[in-house]
């Protein structure tokens, strides 16, 4: 990504045996995506708290994206189903705090989706920095 090319701060949370795999290729294939997206693993998506989403919303990201297990989740087979309960439990609040809900997004991730990784952050950068004003470069 150029110098010049104005992005917005994106919290990841990306999952230690899924999705974080993908995320390291995509730095060693050199694959370019926004540089301020920062990530954060955890063991298992359905484990992040909707409060953790509004705290770093509250504390300057522009957006959160959440690349959630799938159906490859070590710990369940209804990691999917929870992770999409707690995106609308955090959409709902968001709401109630007059955030945009667009500012969350969540997708499945496999250890190999490097290319959709990146796909992803662009398309959310670009949508986060068209829609929302005050977004530094």
């Amino acid at each position: 990504m150029s110098a010049n090319k104005k992005t917005a701060k994106i919290l990841v949370f990306s999952t230690e045996k899924i999705s974080d795999p993908a995320i390291d290729m995509a730095g060693l294939l050199k694959m370019h995506y926004p540089p301020t997206a920062y990530t954060i693993s955890v063991p298992c998506s359905s484990g992040i708290k909707p409060r953790w989403i509004m705290y770093a919303l509250e504390k300057g990201f522009d957006g959160v994206f959440i690349a959630a297990d799938g159906s490859d989740c070590t710990y369940g087979e209804s990691c999917t189903e929870k992770t999409g309960h707690i995106v609308d439990q955090t959409h709902e609040l968001m709401k109630q705090k007059g955030l945009d809900p667009a500012r969350l997004r969540m997708a499945a991730l496999c250890s190999v989706c490097s290319e959709s990784f990146v796909k992803q952050m662009k398309t959310f950068n670009e949508y986060l920095y068209s829609n929302l004003t005050g977004l530094q470069q």
